[in-house]
């Protein structure tokens, strides 16, 4: 079964399916003791790799070469990519497309802003005209093989967003996405209008829509949820203590205790797991 495949099926079971984002190769190594399914966030891959808030600064060759690097150590794990507006060209979007199909990402997420673009959560977004996006949209369907495609709006007044996810979910895209949703009376009407169509639900700490539960989002029947920033933003906050304490410390680092703490051996350790994904396992007599 295909990377595609095997998410779609995912999708389409009961309840909904959590996918964490990473920014890094060793996030995405705490991610995988946890989850079966990872984010590549715009949001993370922007400030991890370029140091550049969430605007448009991404380069495609770069974002593939980062998801080649994710598959070969984690070939079991489904890895759903974040392309933002397919990097503004229909051609350039449809080639990394393919691109990211061959390098056995799970599927991609494109998003209808104009550039210059903004977080999801952000103030001052601004979306193509709707016939722009679509035929942008489905351009990159028939580019796909058996990729999943999340079609995604940014529209910020509730009925554009409404009209939208209506007119994307009557595409062969297989799941929508409405960013920045506000309430869960929004979710609710979004999940009517778009009719049988998996539907994602995007949350980020600090941002604009509700926090909720997988349970919760179940009932409100939103299929995926994914997590753009905790692996980053527990990382930020993780490292800015560790650095005071260690200031504070006249230098001299925190005693860690055998068997709990990290330190160079549990990192290694952690590190370990991933080439044994790597290694075939051994024939049965």
């Amino acid at each position: 079964m295909t990377y595609g495949n095997r998410l779609r099926k995912q999708i389409t079971a009961p309840g909904t399916t959590p996918l964490i984002g990473v920014y890094d190769m060793y996030s995405a190594s705490v991610a995988a003791q946890h989850y079966d399914g990872m984010f590549v966030s715009g949001f993370g891959f922007a400030a991890s790799y370029y140091g550049l808030p969430d605007i448009g600064f991404i380069a495609w060759p770069d974002m593939v070469a980062f998801v080649q690097r994710l598959r070969g150590a984690f070939p079991g794990q489904h890895l759903l990519v974040d392309i933002d507006d397919g990097y503004v060209d229909v051609e350039v979007a449809c080639h990394v497309v393919e691109s990211l199909e061959r390098a056995g990402a799970s599927g991609v997420i494109l998003e209808d802003q104009k550039r210059p673009r903004r977080c999801g959560h952000a103030e001052g977004k601004q979306v193509l005209p709707l016939d722009e996006y679509l035929d942008k949209l489905e351009a990159v369907l028939a580019t796909r093989r058996d990729l999943v495609v999340v079609a995604r709006t940014d529209a910020t007044d509730e009925e554009d967003a409404l009209r939208r996810a209506k007119a994307v979910a009557a595409t062969a895209a297989d799941v929508v996405l409405v960013d920045g949703v506000r309430s869960v009376e929004w979710i609710r009407r979004i999940r009517d209008v778009i009719g049988d169509k998996p539907l994602l639900f995007n949350q980020i700490a600090g941002g604009k829509s509700p926090r909720l539960s997988l349970g919760e989002l179940s009932e409100l029947g939103v299929d995926v949820a994914i997590y753009s920033t905790p692996c980053l933003f527990a990382a930020h906050e993780a490292m800015d203590a560790a650095l005071t304490g260690l200031k504070a410390a006249d230098g001299r680092l925190p005693l860690v205790e055998p068997g709990s703490g990290v330190g160079v051996a549990a990192a290694t350790r952690l590190l370990e797991r991933n080439v044994a994904r790597l290694r075939p396992e051994p024939a049965r007599a």
